[in-house]
């Protein structure tokens, strides 16, 4: 039998195989248990050992230069491969990331930053008080006797249990319980009192709901303890806040003589605003003619009732404090016009306004989400 001529043949196809599926069928036809190489080591048994020595050398190298080539064969068929599909994956970076999906952060997070990063300009830091409150902390410290309405129940969500001192339980009606125990920890630390600049943010409770008002919103309120502190600095304190918060200059403040228990003299805050194309634009003066007054806050000297119960003398320690409606303010600055929106959670609702997650407002970068 020719070997050279046989091998010669299977190697050419073998060279000439495409793919991997062709090659390995090309191994089983001359490598497989009914290939024609393996078949010719079974015919070694039949010849006689002359034969056998001569022959068995031919076949076995025959066999070797075969198995040889097709391993060969298969390590260049992969390399190909897998270079088409190095080249076929590249990626060009120099391309921008494909955007991915992301969330937001809500508008009242957004405005609460706004609002600490303006008030630490000022010198106020941030305190925080439980949301689970007794009602001495919550009406009888500020001034509010067991007669006054917001007491009653169907203003107030009240627990049926009562604390270690007997006292009502219920969910904070305001932030200004956080006023009295901050308060109170200064006297503790300091007994002849301490200058004190706070403002408490956070969630309060009410059992108010319509189409303007929700059971749970969100308020922030201010308070500085000093000497000689009066309604000028106030007025300065709620003038400052409103132009960095709404980032104009032309922001024109109203006070208005009002009524609330932990202050004494009271008074609302109104700012101007114009109309420009049927709608409300904050800033302007209403004096000239042109647009109106709103109501944005309520704010006053603390009550002298209210720094006796802080354990302070009220002929040497005054201040001022001051509440505002955190979901007002984002509804004013950023033209919101239904506050039940705030709980739907709706990303398209909350993108719509442009508030990002990694966005940290800053006085220097400006407080606003970017327009």
């Amino acid at each position: 039998m020719d070997y050279a001529a046989t091998g010669q043949e299977a190697l050419s196809r073998i060279a000439e195989a495409s793919d991997l599926d062709t090659l390995e069928a090309l191994r089983v036809e001359f490598l497989g248990k009914q290939g024609s190489i393996s078949g010719l080591l079974k015919t070694l048994g039949k010849l006689d050992p002359e034969e056998r020595k001569v022959e068995g050398p031919k076949i076995h190298t025959l066999r070797e230069s075969v198995s040889d080539a097709l391993t060969a064969r298969k390590d260049a068929l992969e390399t190909a491969a897998l270079n088409a599909r190095l080249a076929a994956e590249t990626i060009d970076l120099s391309l921008p990331a494909p955007e991915a999906p992301r969330g937001t952060v809500h508008p009242i997070s957004q405005v609460m930053d706004e609002i600490a990063e303006i008030f630490a300009d000022l010198g106020f830091s941030v305190a925080t008080g439980p949301e689970i409150e007794d009602d001495w902390h919550n009406f009888t410290a500020l001034n509010m006797p067991e007669s006054h309405p917001a007491r009653a129940m169907h203003d107030t969500f009240y627990f049926p249990d009562r604390d270690a001192q007997n006292r009502e339980m219920l969910l904070r009606t305001h932030t200004s319980p956080v006023q009295m125990r901050t308060m109170l920890a200064t006297v503790k630390e300091s007994p002849g009192g301490a200058p004190l600049r706070i403002i408490a943010p956070g969630r309060v409770y009410r059992s108010d709901s319509d189409a303007t008002h929700t059971p749970m919103f969100h308020q922030v309120e201010g308070l500085v303890i000093d000497k000689d502190v009066h309604l000028g600095h106030l007025k300065w304190t709620l003038e400052t806040f409103l132009k960095a918060f709404f980032e104009r200059e032309d922001i024109v403040l109203r006070l208005r003589p009002s009524y609330f228990p932990f202050t004494e003299p009271s008074v609302e805050a109104d700012i101007g605003f114009t109309l420009i194309d049927g709608k409300r634009v904050i800033g302007g003066d209403p004096s000239k003619g042109e647009g109106g007054w709103m109501e944005v806050l309520g704010s006053g000297m603390v009550n002298r009732r209210v720094i006796e119960f802080a354990g302070l003398d009220p002929n040497e320690w005054q201040g001022f404090a001051f509440g505002i409606g955190i979901d007002r303010l984002a509804m004013l600055k950023y033209g919101m016009d239904d506050l039940r929106a705030f709980f739907d959670g709706d990303v398209r609702w909350l993108s719509h306004y442009g508030f990002s997650a990694l966005d940290v407002p800053t006085l220097s970068g400006g407080v606003g989400t970017p327009a």
